[in-house]
């Protein structure tokens, strides 16, 4: 068995871009439930309640939709400084800045489908102040008490032409393992990588527009399933589109929630569940045709537009 590199500890940060900055900045706080951090230039930093950085997510003011930058926090600065001299040798690397707002010395690099990310270990962590500081200690700051009420940033989606490429690269660059693949013609069309002991921190589905560098989506995680209802509704009386669900994937199992928040990009509120891979030698998880084709865990069929839509849209790269 190949070992293991676990020198990433966890997803640390997205930034997207929003061609509605204000009505972006109201719908991840007012409707998600989300805190400012900072807002600096054309940028707003956000997190929710226990997140333990300074900021899970940076929405910043953009032409069109679609991903700026994404970010992996290094377990050590040593494990930062392995995964950099990998980087270095792959020709994808672009140098190290002094970093961003709540985060230090940072190493960039693009993915072999042009996506762009970030590696770091130098953080700020979130400190609460009296007006938000939780009863219970082991929680970063209080129950907000204020629309879906997301407490963790969960997983990143991204789109990719070229899945095999790409799962290479992460897997041989950046560590962790594959969870779960779908293969279909002998192609792989989706993985799903993990880099601790969740079942997953990013997954890459195939893009059919064979464009480069494109968001699916990203998951902000609530406490239960019945969460997941509530922001349903939540988002049914606030005019918020609801793409599909509530539901449950067969792949990972999480009971999610799909809408669009008002730049355009694509947002899942989501129960991850309990499950975690604690198994030492687990074996990756392969789904076939056949089985994709029986729909979600409880046979609901997946919207086409979840396959097709991601973000910038096909005409935003004319």
């Amino acid at each position: 068995m190949k070992e293991v590199i676990w020198d990433i500890a966890h997803l640390a940060h997205v930034e997207l871009l929003t061609p509605k900055l204000d009505a972006s900045t109201r719908f991840f706080t007012e409707i998600m439930g989300m805190s400012i951090s900072a807002a600096q230039g054309d940028s707003v930093y956000l997190r929710a309640y226990d997140d333990y950085e300074h900021h899970t997510l940076k929405l910043t003011a953009h032409k069109h939709a679609g991903l700026g930058h994404f970010a992996w926090r290094a377990r050590s600065p040593k494990a930062l400084e392995r995964r950099v001299k990998a980087l270095e040798k792959t020709g994808f690397g672009k140098g190290w800045h002094d970093g961003d707002l709540g985060h230090g010395k940072t190493y960039a690099f693009q993915t072999p489908d042009n996506h762009a990310v970030e590696v770091y270990f130098e953080t700020e962590k979130y400190q609460a102040g009296l007006a938000d500081q939780s009863a219970l200690k082991n929680t970063i700051s209080k129950f907000p008490g204020r629309g879906m009420n997301v407490r963790r940033i969960d997983h990143l989606n991204l789109l990719a032409s070229k899945i095999v490429d790409f799962r290479d690269f992460q897997l041989e660059n950046l560590g962790g393992r594959l969870t779960e693949t779908i293969i279909m013609d002998e192609k792989p069309k989706g993985v799903w990588f993990s880099v601790n002991s969740k079942s997953y921190d990013l997954a890459v589905t195939e893009d059919h527009t064979g464009l480069h560098g494109r968001f699916h989506h990203l998951t902000y995680a609530v406490n239960s399933r019945e969460e997941v209802l509530l922001a349903a509704d939540i988002a049914l009386e606030n005019g918020i589109f609801i793409e599909t669900g509530p539901h449950k994937h067969a792949i990972q199992q999480t009971f999610f929630l799909y809408v669009y928040e008002p730049g355009g990009n694509r947002i899942e509120i989501a129960n991850p569940t309990a499950r975690l891979i604690l198994d030492p030698d687990y074996e990756t998880i392969v789904w076939n045709r056949e089985e994709r084709m029986k729909g979600q865990a409880w046979g609901l069929q997946t919207v086409s537009s979840f396959h097709t839509r991601g973000t910038p849209l096909p005409e935003d790269f004319e």
